[in-house]
């Protein structure tokens, strides 16, 4: 089994991290041709959705990993990564992959300085750091989508079929198990 990491921008080294704890190998998509590489789940992680999306485009890259993702590739996306698979940008036209049911606000906590941790319930793992850096909020989401975690009555997690997607970063830490969780859905 082979990771692939969405490595244009953000945090993704922290993911990498949390995988070779699991002694889980990763690889690194940079650009188009990245894409021929062997891999059996791709992590979209936190950063800027808008600058992640736009890259994605130039490299040419969009296409495949939206079909790969549609065609059941199992996928994990933190903060930045979460917005990149909403079907809706609540105040906002774009949509990037789009392939997840779920309409998410961005920055819904307010600014860096807003930023907070925490820890609670993902599915039935308890205790679960929760990081939020600049998270957005997931607002809806459509019949078939999983709620897997909430902070005070704000939506979190959430799973559907192959995708799972949180607003906080599990990365972030020492914790692994949401990448374990993740693994088990590969």
């Amino acid at each position: 089994m082979r990771i692939a990491v969405l490595a244009l921008q953000g945090d993704f080294a922290e993911h990498e991290a949390v995988f070779r704890r699991l002694n889980i190998p990763t690889c690194q998509l940079r650009q188009k041709s990245d894409l021929d590489l062997d891999f059996d789940a791709l992590v979209l992680p936190g950063g800027e959705s808008t600058v992640q999306g736009k890259l994605l485009r130039e490299l040419d890259m969009f296409d495949n990993i939206r079909s790969r993702i549609l065609n059941g590739l199992p996928v994990m996306a933190t903060c930045a990564g979460t917005i990149l698979l909403a079907q809706q940008i609540l105040d906002d036209p774009t949509v990037h992959l789009g392939t997840m049911g779920i309409s998410v606000r961005r920055n819904a906590y307010g600014r860096q300085l807003s930023s907070f941790y925490t820890s609670g319930t993902f599915g039935e793992l308890n205790d679960v750091p929760m990081s939020f850096i600049r998270a957005p909020q997931i607002e809806f989401c459509v019949p078939g989508v999983e709620v897997l975690a909430e902070h005070d009555g704000r939506i979190t997690a959430v799973r559907q079929g192959s995708q799972l997607a949180m607003t906080f970063h599990p990365e972030l830490g020492s914790d692994n198990r949401v990448a374990e969780y993740f693994l088990s859905m590969i």
